[in-house]
């Protein structure tokens, strides 16, 4: 999600671009990763999930990083379902995308498993957490990572949607309309002044290469998809007043962006209802805490797992 107004060998591993399955069928995919291999003999895996819009690319430089500061564990960027380069597919719900993840770390075989979510990655990564409780695995997970999103239900802001029709409106225009990235963009201003914001999308934009006169740019995202998950995406799984509620008792810890209004005085005490364990980081930064405080975040990340 946006912001808060509303060494070893890295290896990549791409999944087919373009699987959909029928509405409502509960059928794990495989997720593509960036992957660096543990440098010592591994204790564990961090496994990190992006936010909306968003994807592997985006955490590059973070996870080099983690993989520098982490020698013994294996470092695993996923690309969520309708993201990046992993396919595309429905039912979005965080019940889904998190059978994703479980499924991943199963065909993938590894434990011990840190897993740190940011925004929609991060409720993604509380979900998991909490149906691997419910299924009795907790012994998958040693660490919960959540970066500046709340186990709470709610609206998304109408930005989304705006940035979603966007999307569409370029997608369809004729042959020739859009040439380049910087065409897309002026198009882009339309809907969203703000260059960072801008940027940020951009990097699901295709672009063809000029010999390719049959294509043109396009988003990559399936922006009818999203645009039908935008419901569920503000949702979560479990209602933190529930007495039902599954809770994971692991260690957990959450960072909250100062300037960002995703977790709240009010919103804040859902953590605790699910996750008895858990800390709460504050960082004087907007809803991108990793971005805009990298240093400052992978240190916390890397002593929270280390402790």
């Amino acid at each position: 999600m946006l912001r808060s107004r509303f060494f070893r060998p890295l290896t990549c591993r791409n999944a087919p671009i373009t699987r959909q399955l029928h509405h409502g069928v509960q059928i794990p995919i495989e997720l593509a990763s960036l992957v660096a291999s543990p440098q010592l003999p591994t204790t564990g895996s961090l496994l990190v999930l992006h936010g909306l819009f968003g994807s592997k690319r985006n955490w590059t430089s973070l996870h080099k990083a983690f993989h520098q500061a982490l020698p013994h564990h294996s470092i695993h960027t996923l690309d969520l379902r309708n993201h990046g380069m992993s396919p595309h597919a429905t039912p979005m719900t965080y019940t889904s995308m998190a059978e994703d993840v479980i499924h991943y770390i199963d065909s993938h075989g590894i434990s011990d498993v840190a897993l740190l979510g940011h925004s929609m990655g991060g409720k993604v990564a509380m979900t998991t957490a909490l149906l691997l409780a419910a299924k009795g695995r907790n012994e998958l997970l040693s660490h919960l990572l959540v970066s500046d999103v709340a186990p709470i239900r709610g609206a998304l802001s109408s930005d989304f949607i705006k940035y979603i029709n966007a999307m569409h409106e370029i997608n369809v225009l004729p042959h020739g309309a859009v040439r380049t990235r910087s065409d897309v963009d002026t198009r882009l201003h339309l809907y969203e002044t703000d260059l960072a914001i801008r940027q940020f999308l951009l990097t699901n934009l295709s672009v063809p290469k000029p010999l390719e006169s049959q294509s043109k740019p396009h988003f990559k995202l399936p922006v009818e998809i999203l645009k039908n998950a935008i419901p569920d995406l503000g949702s979560f799984p479990w209602d933190f007043s529930d007495p039902q509620r599954p809770q994971w008792k692991g260690k957990t810890l959450v960072f909250r962006g100062l300037r960002s209004n995703y977790i709240t005085t009010d919103n804040q005490q859902a953590f605790s209802q699910f996750f008895p364990r858990v800390t709460v980081d504050t960082l004087d930064t907007g809803h991108w805490v990793h971005a805009e405080k990298p240093n400052e975040f992978k240190d916390l990340v890397v002593n929270f797992i280390r402790g």
